[in-house]
């Protein structure tokens, strides 16, 4: 009886935690400038001077590192013969100081033998500002092609390319290795990348923006739907958001920086970054825009339909868009704003616009993992929860159904008890050995 009774005890305390989390706002954490908040559950690992001598990264698993100015790190990873894999890197500056044009890295999968399944550069572009950017390497499956088609180890390579000025301290990174489910089988996937998708860009959605928070790196990305957000950032801050873009679907964004309140009207060139990332975390495409004071807007150019067959495009842009899952939207605002404009953060609005229903998925039935949109995704979203937000409210409602459960077993055998004892009583009927009342603490 005692069990029973801190059982429902432990019950109540679930369910009261559970209606706390369910009415608190689902806000992103608010990191300073030059913050970046790397996934919890992301695991250490050392970069190798020499492939023979590289640590294996697990499918799935997020991981941490650290590269120096010119170094060139190895990674290993395991592959199967027929599926996708995707190898991402984000070069995370930090408060490491100046950066000059094309400081980045690059990041290139290659078999043991040294040939390059492919590669691709991650760098700040004509900003000349550090803020974090990732870049992705992958392996395709194809009929008609030997390289990099056969199962086994496979290396990682990350180079970190610095030009003179630059800062020479070392940059963190955030690595993850994803494997892609299978299409179908017999699915007759095409092999051509679509000619043409509608290119037009959308008015902005209507209605007043709504307040969202952005987060401080893509574990904490604030989920966002179609409509109008408004946020701020601050100069060298940047912000992460992610929007949930299922197979067919199209999306769009436009952010805009309100105007100054003090009366500067001084010119900052490239002033803020509006990127796009796809769910393995490979960069899609920027848009910027120049700052003097006056409210100013950047939109992302038209983008393809999510499509299996956009892996065959020629643009980089278009193959990015592959498959479906959450894609990431982030805004980085330049330091050098702080000079003219202060350290205060300024008002920002984000204009997102996901089209066309969803189409069925190419990949065998079962759970496509970050590769896929499910209705869970839509609620996180409507939500603006970012990915441990999601995980939390899912747990607590595993809670709360456990709890509920509970506790209607313990008020139904407690309501069949108190009949059968009133039906004793009514019926003069004394007390049967072994019935007793319940504890008083019932």
């Amino acid at each position: 009886m005692n069990s029973q009774r801190n059982r429902g005890r432990s019950t109540a305390v679930a369910l009261a935690a559970m209606c706390a989390v369910a009415v608190l706002p689902g806000q992103a954490h608010a990191a300073g400038p030059g913050e970046y908040a790397f996934d919890p559950d992301a695991k250490k690992v050392q970069g190798a001077r020499t492939n023979v001598e590289a640590s294996t990264l697990d499918e799935g698993v997020p991981y941490r590192s650290t590269i120096k100015p010119g170094e060139k790190l190895y990674y290993r990873v395991t592959l199967d013969d027929v599926s996708a894999a995707y190898v991402s890197a984000v070069a995370v500056p930090g408060d490491s100081g100046p950066a000059a044009y094309g400081d980045g890295l690059t990041i290139s999968l290659r078999d043991l033998d040294d040939s390059q399944c492919s590669s691709e550069e991650a760098d700040f572009g004509s900003g000349e500002y550090a803020r974090p950017v990732t870049a992705y390497a992958y392996r395709t499956p194809k009929e008609d092609s030997t390289t990099c088609q056969k199962g086994g180890a496979y290396d990682v390579l990350v180079e970190r390319e610095s030009k003179e000025g630059s800062s020479p301290a070392a940059w963190d990174l955030e690595l993850r290795f994803l494997l892609e489910p299978r299409p179908r089988s017999g699915a007759a996937l095409p092999t051509e990348a679509p000619s043409s998708f509608p290119s037009a860009t959308p008015a902005p959605p209507a209605g007043q923006p709504r307040e969202r928070s952005g987060g401080a790196g893509y574990s904490e990305a604030t989920g966002l739907e179609t409509g109008r957000w408004k946020d701020s950032v601050a100069p060298g801050q940047t912000r992460f958001y992610r929007v949930p873009v299922d197979w067919g679907q199209q999306v769009y964004a436009t952010a805009r920086l309100a105007n100054s309140t003090d009366g500067a009207t001084e010119f900052v060139g490239n002033a803020l970054t509006l990127s796009l990332d796809n769910p393995a975390q490979g960069h899609v495409t920027e848009a910027s825009l120049s700052y003097s004071g006056r409210p100013a807007s950047a939109s992302l150019r038209p983008l393809p339909p999510v499509d299996h067959s956009n892996r065959f495009a020629s643009s980089t842009q278009g193959g990015a868009m592959r498959f479906a899952g959450w894609y990431y939207l982030s805004v980085s605002l330049s330091p050098k704003l702080e000079k003219t404009y202060g350290s205060e953060p300024i008002p920002l609005e984000l204009a997102v616009e996901v089209k066309n229903d969803a189409e069925k998925s190419p990949y065998e039935e079962g759970d496509a993992g970050v590769f896929g949109v499910t209705e869970q995704d839509k609620d996180t979203a409507r939500k603006g929860q970012n990915q441990q937000q999601a995980a939390k409210s899912g747990t607590m409602q595993v809670i709360a159904v456990a709890g509920i459960g509970t506790g209607t077993v313990l008020v139904l055998g407690l309501g069949a008890w108190t009949l059968l004892a009133r039906r004793r009583v009514a019926a003069g009927a004394p007390a049967a050995a072994g019935h007793r009342a319940p504890p008083q603490g019932w």
